[in-house]
This record gives C-alpha cells, structure tokens and sequence, in this order.
C-alpha cells in the first residue's frame, strides 16, 4: 500500500470477531488483530477509514430478537461501537458506523440473497421466513436508529478527545431517465429518493422523503419526534458507494399489483442501456459499465438537495469477471473516468474529501465469491502463499498519485481529495 501511494485504506471490523457471543468482554486476539492493523497502517502514514458494521453480526441476536427486525438491536450496537471507540479511538479519526443499509436491508430482508434469508413470495425465493413488504423497511429504520445511537455516544463520550469524524454510507445507483417524457422524469427523481434518500434524508431532514411515505404508506414506520430530532444531523460526512448508472422508466401497472415491496413501491423499470429490455429490479448488470457521467450527477444532487455535505466516495470500481488478465485497459479507462467526474464534481463546488478503490487486491466477493475480480492486485488464490502481482491497473493508479499533475485526466479540474483505497 505505501509502495503504491496509498493515503488512506477503508476496512471493516468484524463484530462477530470482536464480540463472538454479543456481549462482556471482547475476543482478545479479535482486539490484537484490529490493533496491529491500525498500527501498521499509521506506521507507514496511511490513515485508516474503519467501518463498525457491514453484513455480519453474532448469531445470539438473531436466535433472542431476529436482530435487526427489533429495536432491541439498538442498545447492542451502541455497546459494541463504544468498545471500538475505547479500543481503537485513539489512532482512528474516521468512523463509518455501518456500509450500505439500503443494499443490506433489500438483499437480506426482501429477495433473502443475503443472511438471515428473510423474504416471502413472489418477492425472493428459498427463504427462510419472513415478508418483504415491511421488513425492508423495518430492517432499515433500526439501522438508521442504531447509526444515530452511536454517533450520540460518539459525540458526548469520545469526540472531544479523540478529535475524530463519524458518519454513514450509502449505496446508489444514478438513475437516467428513459425517455425525456415527464412520467419518466418524475419515476428518475422518485427512485433516488428511494434509492439514497431512504437513508440520506431523515439524517438531513429527520424523516424518510414524502414519496416514500406515499408510495409506501403505513409499511414504512415512522421516526418518532424526539427520534427525528436525534437522527437530525447525526452525521459528519456522507460516504458514497457507486458503480454505474441505469436507465428508469416509469411503470403505471405498479399501483395495480396486490403487494408491493420496495422495488414495487418505486413504480418503476429498469435497463442497463438503451439496447436492453426494460424490468423490474435493481440487479447490478453481468459487468460493470462505465458511466462517470453518473457520478459527477449524484455528487452535485448531494450537494443540491442536503446542503452539501462532505463526501467520501467509499467504493468505486469494477471487476473482471472470469476473464483474469493482468492488462486490465478498461479497468484504466474506468478509474481515470471516474476519478475525472470527482474532480470536476469538486470544481463546480461539491465538498468531496476523498476517494476509494473498490478493491486494493482482489478479495471474496460477497454475490460472486472468487469468480469476480475487482483488485488492482491480482491475488494467486490457487496457492496456499496467496502471491500477489500488480495489474495494469495498480500501476497506473500509482503512477497517477504519485504524478497526478503529469496525467491527462477528462473533465479533470482543480481541486484536492485523498485518493485511497480498500
């Protein structure tokens, strides 16, 4: 990492590892692992951007409440953030309490592809119990109660002392419309609502955006008033994971469907370009495309519509596939692409603070485990050594930080973030 550049790595803290029964005291060696982490990283001047929660938490809350489907999960969370911010707090001064609530909530409450594998009929398949129409919503709510907890706690109990930032990520697509048509502009505008407001606006705003308590109705729980308040501004910075854009049209049979879920609720279609059918869902394509242009749009919708907040861009990138190459070229084009629409993105005023690769090496990818690449390094997991090799790609994103003046970026403009990775 230091070799290629890095200012800054992203990571995530295993609960489970750190607390494998939920609560008392922490796993000593889970402690260790996450100290010598932390010190190697500082030691060679990276700075580390350290999630608290992302996917996996220990079983004991699922087998007494079914975690996050209880409010009961609130009170846990805060004990565990406050044993990080105690163990840790003292070399981490960039907190992100939990990745991508909304991806999370859909894919492991509605469709069942992620643990627990809640779902119903015909919303997911093989699942385990449950139903789509509310526990989205439900999941999502707790998260979101949880996050401000932990900000609270973190603000009254360590912030003065530690000097650190805390805040939230979100995933997004940018949503193109169809067509030019007003029906397909008002279904672009309602599915980022859906998309990133479902987690942005009541952390601005105290309550979720109106389309969705519309569309939604009394499935969608409500933020008490003293809840609002203390969601209200419960961050520092906003974090960011985007890949590629769609294309949206509007879908009138919506309204006619017996039971909605969350995709249902946004009464919307979706392609991945101009040349593919329009359906239903938000399905990541079989390859990521290259759509910079959508990037520059969600960053200045951030800016426009929260009051421009500070922003990281916590993931972007794209994977290989099968096709295993070391001369990764579209890879290349896909960074300087990106990188360019951020840069031009804080020219024009948006408040980013800095930049993430998804990934540093290549890593277990949750939907398509080792088949799918995304690494500026190449890892040999055929060998029990592991090896890794620099990609083109490496290369040329440690060429640029290091000589980032020197490369011709598009839409490159004046402007100064961390340029990291995780």
């Amino acid at each position: 990492m230091s070799k290629t550049g890095l200012e800054a790595y992203k990571f995530s803290l295993s609960w489970s590892r750190l607390l494998p029964s939920g609560r008392g005291k922490p796993n000593p060696k889970g402690v260790e692992f996450y100290n010598n982490v932390i010190n190697e990283l500082l030691k060679h001047g990276i700075q580390p951007h350290v999630s608290l929660h992302h996917l996996d938490l220990p079983l004991i809350y699922e087998q007494e409440y079914g975690s996050w489907l209880s409010t009961k999960i609130i009170d846990d969370f805060r004990e565990y953030a406050d044993l990080c911010f105690k163990e840790f707090g003292d070399r981490v001064t960039h907190w992100t309490t939990m990745g991508e609530p909304n991806i999370f909530s859909l894919a492991s409450y509605d469709s069942g592809s992620f643990p627990p594998h809640r779902c119903s009929y015909p919303f997911g398949t093989h699942c385990r119990g449950g139903n789509s129409t509310v526990e989205p919503y439900i999941a999502a709510h707790h998260m979101i109660l949880a996050h401000s907890a932990a900000v609270k706690l973190y603000r009254t109990k360590y912030q003065a002392v530690q000097k650190g930032k805390i805040g939230f990520n979100v995933y997004s697509i940018w949503p193109s419309p169809w067509s030019n048509s007003t029906e397909d502009l008002k279904a672009s505008k309602r599915v980022l609502d859906f998309i990133a407001g479902w987690i942005i606006n009541p952390l601005v705003y105290g309550d979720y955006p109106e389309i969705m308590r519309k569309n939604a109705g009394s499935r969608l729980p409500s933020f008490s008033e003293s809840e609002s308040e203390e969601v209200k501004g419960a961050f520092d910075f906003v974090g960011i994971n985007y890949y590629f854009s769609k294309y949206v049209a509007d879908n009138p049979d919506g309204p006619k469907i017996a039971q909605r879920d969350f995709n249902e609720d946004m009464l919307a279609k979706f392609a991945d370009s101009k040349d593919s059918e329009l359906g239903t869902g938000l399905a990541a394509p079989g390859y990521i495309p290259n759509t910079p242009a959508g990037l520059l749009k969600l960053l200045n919708h951030i800016k426009e519509a929260y009051g421009n907040p500070p922003v990281y861009i916590h993931e972007n990138g794209c994977g290989l596939g099968l096709n295993d190459t070391f001369n990764d070229t579209w890879k290349v084009a896909y960074l300087g692409d990106h990188i360019g629409s951020m840069l031009e993105a804080l020219r024009e005023g948006s408040d980013v603070r800095g930049y993430f690769v998804w990934s540093f090496v290549d890593v277990y990818e949750l939907l398509a485990g080792y088949k799918s690449r995304f690494g500026l390094y190449h890892v040999n997991f055929t060998s029990e050594k592991l090896e890794r090799a620099p990609r083109l790609s490496a290369l040329w994103y440690s060429n640029f930080l290091k000589n980032g003046g020197a490369i011709k970026i598009k839409k490159a403009g004046r402007g100064a973030a961390t340029h990291s990775s995780q």
